[in-house]
């Protein structure tokens, strides 16, 4: 008897082996001549487009991953991760300018929940007043006046909020008492040199604004470096008190640095132009409930414990959230794809989670994490994608896990790229992370789960540079790289796979001091 069972054990051990070499074969036959990631980045960019929290094309291509989930096997959770006080959907953007020598189609962006324009609007355009003095010279002509404010944008919404205004409004009062005292000076050392003597005074974009829009101006501008990056409001995004009923009013317009040069020497030279712009800025009314989409296979061994691979969903719309992170999420996408008609059986659950509101402040795996406490020292590892698509090329594991990643990876060779791909050692211990970074897999981090990610290369000299398209108007499908991003999905289905089916949970033992 004791012998039928250890040829029963021994044939199931076989089977299972077999089954799972077959899965890898499987994953790199369809990685090599059916690899689907670009597809799925197209839908994520083309079909839908920026998707920002509170946006249709967020929800739209929400609805979509958990079909697509669904189709291939998964079980499918819609994980409630939070809301936007209003919705937010971004249409087309037009703006040039009349008269003048040469007419200019004009280069800018606007942020995420601010206003668009009331149809097409033209008018002239003044310098913003610095001072009382020069808001009372001037008020009559900021009335259907576009207005250039001072400072460079870094793509976040002008403060319109309650405490900007009051920010503003204190800095207007002290400016007040510095022009009186000044004043005063030059009243009694009439025609003597008091530069030094004179008070300076404090100097904010758009310091008058309150005033400006009561005098009727029609928007304001600011000059942005060349590629343009918009963000968003952030306070009005996170105002749970905003009702349908304040929303802003007034376009914030981010226009070319070279632009803003020539259009502000021509506005100090008082020539006589207009610039007209119609912006599509639409609200809808909320509150708009967001959520992150995971697809799970269900381990058969060690159905509690859990692999995670991981990405954001949504991005910023100024572009379509090609890179960032289009490149990361579609490579987990087809991942799970592969792995799931691969007829994997992985011993551990594995997660493939698109997180929501990355962009706003890691809130979707925030909201993951705080709900799922009792999960976390059952997570092996979290592979997380957020830095562009270049291709794997090293994973960097601490020593008590290095010998499970070396044998894990060894399918990755045959993968059949020419890429260089090693497992190394880690020669000194990281502190554990206080407090969250850039990206969800921090979240994890300051947690004490592994966060174990591939380190990537542009191994083959495309010129990518991440810096030119994070959060910018070139964030397309275009930049990214399909063979590195085929590549990336392969590798990274193998290696979850391979810890998902070890015996044993990945050590944590050194990944810290």
């Amino acid at each position: 008897m004791k012998k039928i069972v250890i040829v029963i054990i021994s044939i199931s051990l076989f089977s299972y082996a077999f089954s799972q070499e077959s899965a890898i074969r499987k994953i790199v036959e369809m990685g090599n001549s059916d690899n689907q990631v670009m597809r799925h980045l197209d839908v994520l960019t083309n079909r839908f487009g920026g998707r920002p929290v509170g946006s249709d094309a967020y929800s739209n291509a929400a609805e979509w991953l958990a079909g697509e989930y669904r189709r291939w096997g998964l079980e499918v959770e819609m994980h409630e991760a939070g809301s936007v006080p209003v919705g937010f959907n971004r249409g087309a953007w037009f703006g040039r300018m009349l008269g003048g020598d040469v007419a200019m189609n004009l280069h800018f962006v606007t942020p995420s929940y601010t206003s668009g324009t009331k149809g097409l609007q033209r008018g002239h355009v003044v310098h913003e007043p610095k001072s009382r003095e020069e808001f009372n010279r001037m008020k009559q002509a900021l009335k259907g006046a576009w207005v250039l404010i001072g400072g460079k944008s870094s793509g976040w919404a002008i403060d319109r909020s309650a405490s900007g205004f009051a920010r503003r409004d204190s800095i207007v009062a002290v400016n007040d008492a510095k022009e009186q005292r000044n004043a005063a000076l030059r009243s009694r050392n009439r025609g003597t040199d008091l530069k030094d003597s004179l008070e300076t005074l404090y100097e904010e974009p758009a310091l008058y604004l309150n005033e400006m829009m009561t005098a009727g101006i029609l928007g304001t501008i600011q000059a942005a470096p060349v590629p343009l990056v918009a963000l968003y409001d952030y306070n009005l995004v996170r105002d749970s008190l905003l009702t349908f009923d304040r929303l802003p009013e007034l376009p914030d317009i981010k226009l070319d640095i070279h632009q803003y040069d020539v259009i502000s020497q021509m506005v100090t030279e008082r020539r006589v132009f207009e610039l007209e712009f119609d912006i599509r800025n639409h609200f809808k009314p909320g509150p708009v409930k967001y959520y992150t989409v995971i697809g799970k296979l269900k381990g058969y061994k060690y159905p509690d414990e859990y692999v995670i691979m991981s990405g954001h969903l949504d991005s910023f719309d100024a572009a379509t959230g090609g890179v960032d992170c289009g490149s990361g999420l579609s490579s987990v996408i087809e991942a799970a794809r592969m792995i799931a008609l691969s007829g994997a059986k992985p011993k551990r659950s594995m997660l493939f989670i698109a997180f929501a509101a990355e962009e706003f402040g890691l809130l979707g795996a925030k909201a993951w994490v705080r709900d799922n406490k009792r999960l976390l020292g059952k997570i092996s590892n979290v592979f997380n994608r957020d830095g562009g698509p270049l291709a794997p090329v090293k994973l960097n594991v601490h020593p008590s896990a290095y010998k499970d990643f070396v044998e894990i990876c060894k399918p990755v060779k045959n993968i059949g790229r020419s890429f260089p791909f090693e497992v190394t050692e880690i020669k000194e211990v990281r502190n554990r992370p206080q407090r969250t970074g850039g990206t969800d897999a921090t979240v994890f981090a300051v947690e004490g789960v592994p966060t174990i990610t591939f380190q990537e290369e542009d191994v083959n000299g495309y010129n990518f540079s991440y810096g030119e398209i994070w959060h910018s108007e070139r964030d397309l499908y275009t930049k990214s790289i399909p063979e590195y991003q085929e590549y990336a999905a392969t590798v990274m289905a193998i290696t979850a796979l391979g810890v998902a089916n070890l015996d044993h949970l990945l050590s944590r033992e050194g990944m810290y001091k």
